[in-house]
């Protein structure tokens, strides 16, 4: 039951995320990358410091740090990528951190993904390639420069998921939500002054953008992560968070009517196939459970 409300609240996670990337690339015609993801990043982390500050544990800040330096590099990928594509290949793109999760767990654990893992991982995989890709022509022209970002973002992204199921259960969900979306805040705010030119202009729909993406889609969003990744696999984390990028592209055709073709359609429906498969293998979860989460020195 456990594992149940976990992987139910990193569906309710996903469908947040889902949401926001629309609501992202509208604030920014208004604002600089930099700018945005420091401001998003200050609201979590006052939040969750008034919230859960009695929480932090003194072994947990380095995990923390490194945790929240992964993720700050990951949404500046992300952000950089969604301001020079479209929201759903964008979150596509993104997704494409769900076969790399097993992939970096065997490097960093040196531990082989389950046979039911991978075939879901490969089914997700092609639904992907469909959506993301869904012309001839996108296949023989290659990425952008947004399309690589957002590339750069998956491979950033899996190693954070990885280390989130390592660290939460030996440091608690709570000490390691708040370093790192703490340690997030102060890299933007080191770095939003140089790394791009500064461009702000406050709107109704930037403080929207700001505040739900800082209370819900990171403050409230990482901090169930950590918790629920306590009581599953990274890997099933992952296939959970191939709900993002069809949730991303409804979104984005019921706000902005962006339309997507037949052959990404199905992808849709194979993403939400590769999900089955693995959530399907429940039952033989348990006796494997202790090989796929990963603790010190052992394997995920």
């Amino acid at each position: 039951m456990k594992r149940l409300r976990a992987e139910l609240a990193l569906a309710g996670v996903t469908l947040i995320w889902g949401t926001t990337f629309v609501v992202v690339k509208s604030a920014l015609a208004e604002v600089s990358v930099f700018v945005f993801l420091t401001l998003r990043f200050w609201v979590a982390a006052a939040a969750l410091i008034l919230i859960c500050r009695g929480a932090i544990r003194k072994k947990g800040i380095g995990p923390g740090v490194f945790a929240g330096s992964l993720l700050f590099a990951a949404y500046v990928f992300q952000t950089l990528g969604l301001e020079r594509t479209t929201p759903s290949k964008s979150a596509f793109l993104t997704g494409l951190s769900i076969p790399m999760v097993p992939l970096v767990s065997s490097l960093v654990y040196k531990v082989r993904p389950r046979l039911v893992e991978v075939g879901g991982i490969l089914i997700a995989s092609l639904g992907m390639g469909l959506m993301t890709l869904s012309s001839v022509a996108d296949w023989r022209s290659g990425m952008s420069l947004g399309d690589l970002l957002s590339l750069l973002c998956a491979v950033t992204f899996a190693f954070h998921i990885v280390i989130i199921g390592h660290y939460s259960q030996l440091h608690g969900f709570e000490s390691l939500a708040v370093v790192q979306i703490a340690t997030a805040a102060v890299l933007g705010v080191a770095t939003f002054w140089f790394a791009e030119p500064v461009r702000f202009h406050m709107t109704p729909g930037v403080a929207a953008a700001v505040l739900v993406t800082g209370l819900l889609a990171t403050a409230l969003a990482f901090t169930t992560q950590a918790w629920a990744q306590q009581y599953t696999s990274s890997t099933r984390a992952a296939l959970i968070f191939a709900l993002e990028p069809p949730v991303a592209w409804l979104t984005s055709y019921v706000v902005t009517g962006e339309k997507m073709a037949n052959r990404g359609k199905v992808g849709a429906v194979m993403i939400l196939a590769g999900i089955l498969v693995v959530e399907l293998s429940r039952s033989e979860l348990t006796k494997a459970e202790s090989v796929t989460i990963p603790s010190m020195g052992t394997s995920e």
